[in-house]
């Protein structure tokens, strides 16, 4: 595995294969990844940071769904990557959904853990108030990564997996706080994209104790999917890769043999 600079980007690439994308979601890094990699071991695995995340530098102007899929689109076309599985979690499943939609031919299937289609109404003022918050800097990081690992894992995550609560405390306390504020403005604006023109292959995951991506909401996402599977991981919340890893890495394993 080797981590290159390209266009800013901090991007780990490893193996061979076709390509799978990875794509992190608000709060992460590549490392959201690590635990499910045995299960990407026969593609190239393309990993970035995104845009003020983890060790990526901030792009000029505001974060937005459009700049980050833009982005993305950008870091392909310099891979010379025709085309791509993508792998996303939470913001990044709005990515990826956007990806799909406007740039088709770069998007072979989509496997979208805790996915959602946009923000809720009434949850967009909170997002809003995170990022104020995230800019007071690394005092306020802290309290936004506790409240996290509170509010966003399993019951049994908190009372049996202190590892898997010490991950996600220190990718959220390790983000650049502008970087964050910026992500959490892009995803409080995020609209829903086109998803009945999506025509590829869509695997859905999320938690059965995922507040960010109920159940309920990622069925009514895949009613509107021409092509999609749903599966509910019990004793999860919304951190799937690093909570159920074992199940994740299996249902990607599954997911691509179907393909093949």
């Amino acid at each position: 595995m080797a981590t290159q600079c390209i266009n800013g980007l901090a991007v780990e690439i490893s193996g061979e294969g076709d390509a799978v994308l990875c794509i992190h979601g608000l709060g992460g890094s590549s490392n959201v990844w690590t635990p499910v990699a045995g299960a990407l071991q026969s593609f190239q695995r393309i990993a970035p940071d995104l845009p003020g995340s983890a060790r990526s530098a901030l792009a000029a102007g505001p974060l937005s769904i459009e700049s980050l899929v833009e982005t993305i689109a950008a870091l392909l076309h310099q891979l010379q990557l025709k085309s791509v599985h993508v792998v996303a979690h939470s913001l990044g499943t709005i990515i990826a959904q956007h990806l799909a939609v406007a740039h088709p031919q770069r998007v072979r299937s989509l496997a979208l853990f805790g996915p959602l289609v946009a923000p809720p109404d009434a949850g967009r003022p909170g997002i809003r108030a995170r990022a104020e918050l995230a800019r007071k800097g690394v005092v306020a990081m802290q309290e936004i990564a506790d409240a996290i690992v509170q509010g966003a894992t399993s019951q049994e995550t908190k009372a049996e997996r202190p590892a898997v609560l010490a991950a996600v405390r220190e990718l959220i306390m390790r983000q650049p706080s502008e970087g964050y504020a910026q992500s959490c403005e892009a995803l409080a604006a995020a609209q829903s994209a086109a998803l009945e023109a999506i025509a590829v292959p869509v695997l859905l995951v999320t938690g059965d104790q995922d507040g960010v991506a109920p159940a309920a909401n990622v069925e009514a996402m895949a009613k509107r999917l021409a092509d999609a599977s749903l599966v509910v991981l019990p004793r999860c919340g919304h951190w799937t890769t690093l909570e159920q890893p074992q199940r994740c890495a299996q249902e990607l394993e599954t997911f691509y043999t179907r393909l093949r």
